[in-house]
């Protein structure tokens, strides 16, 4: 097959995005509470998992890589998620603290993307919804040395059976397990509109504030 050219199922996939048109004028002052009403029509339709969300970091080398984890809070400082600092996004975001994350609503016909500069959480806050979490989760913590080359399934539950008999009721919190905050410099709102004439709005930060501004779809 030419690489220039696509099986011909391709072109059944094709939608039509009519959305309802996303002007300047509704909306919110700043990113986060314009998020906020987003995250609530999300949630509100039943989407599966609406905080799941794609986190794209790069090395100091400039190696992208992508995955998807869920968003565990927000507000006007940024948005949290929680990882092992040593697998590949930890190692990532240690030698290059920034990233981008996009929420992919597409049953709304919507996304939003979230560029920023990434901080660690206080090791108190880490440590709060570490022990908030399920007992089997605490110990999967422990369990996985995350994005580390494993021999088989078979060792990876050994671990965990051998974890749980250690710590039968309260795992302690990892040293090596803990949240990051990214602090949004821009943030788009995308709206699915027809014949591919979508609207985008971003809020850039500016020491005068956030600015709004259209972007050509």
């Amino acid at each position: 097959m030419d690489a220039a050219s696509s099986p011909p199922y391709f072109s059944g996939l094709r939608r039509t995005y009519e959305g309802r048109p996303l002007n300047e004028s509704d909306m919110a002052p700043d990113p986060v509470t314009q998020f906020a009403s987003w995250f609530a029509d999300a949630v509100e339709a039943g989407l599966p998992e609406p905080n799941a969300m794609v986190l794209a970091t790069s090395s100091a080398g400039g190696l992208p890589t992508a995955r998807t984890v869920l968003l565990k809070g927000y507000d006007q400082q940024g948005f949290v998620f929680y990882t092992n600092y040593e697998s590949r996004k930890g190692r990532d975001l240690a030698e290059n603290p920034r990233a981008c994350l996009l929420f992919p609503w597409h049953p709304l016909r919507r996304q939003v993307r979230v560029e920023g500069k990434v901080t660690k959480l206080p090791r108190e806050d880490s440590a709060a919804y570490f022990h908030s979490r399920p007992y089997g989760s605490r110990v999967g913590a422990w369990a996985s040395r995350q994005s580390a080359v494993v021999r088989s399934r078979e060792e990876l539950d050994a671990r965990f059976r051998e974890l749980a008999e250690r710590w039968p009721e309260d795992p302690p919190v990892p040293d090596f397990w803990g949240g990051f905050r990214v602090v949004p410099t821009e943030v788009e709102f995308w709206q699915g509109q027809i014949d591919r004439m979508h609207d985008r709005l971003r809020y850039r930060r500016t020491k005068a504030g956030w600015t709004l501004e259209r972007l050509a779809p």
